[in-house]
């Protein structure tokens, strides 16, 4: 696939914990992506975060957990990734997990 100029990248925020369908929610996500031959995927782990389930969880708002976040982000046009975006949102609500799903326009200089 030939990727350049006018993209986007979708980012997912998932917990590290989360499961769907017995694997780990954001493995899940990515073997969606690369059945949808997205463009390409990478997952980071972040060290700590708050969102709107710690919220109501806790008073801790900084709470250190075994549960960090799990950052995946796709980079490929903007409609294939509208598109995926729902995939996502499915698996996440099939996983009864929290997170968050945005997109974001970007330009893209090489893919090779």
């Amino acid at each position: 696939m030939k990727l350049n100029g006018q993209a986007a990248r979708l980012r997912i925020i998932v917990g590290e914990t989360d499961l769907v369908y017995q694997r780990p929610l954001y493995e899940a996500i990515v073997f969606a992506a690369k059945k949808y031959k997205l463009s390409g995927a990478t997952v980071s782990k972040g060290a700590m975060n708050y969102g709107a389930q710690s919220i109501k969880q806790s008073i801790k708002v900084f709470e250190l957990s075994e549960d960090r976040p799990m950052i995946i982000e796709l980079i490929d046009y903007p409609e294939r990734l509208r598109d995926f975006a729902s995939i996502a949102q499915k698996l996440i609500e099939k996983a009864e997990a929290g997170g968050i799903i945005t997109i974001e326009d970007l330009e893209v200089i090489y893919y090779g």
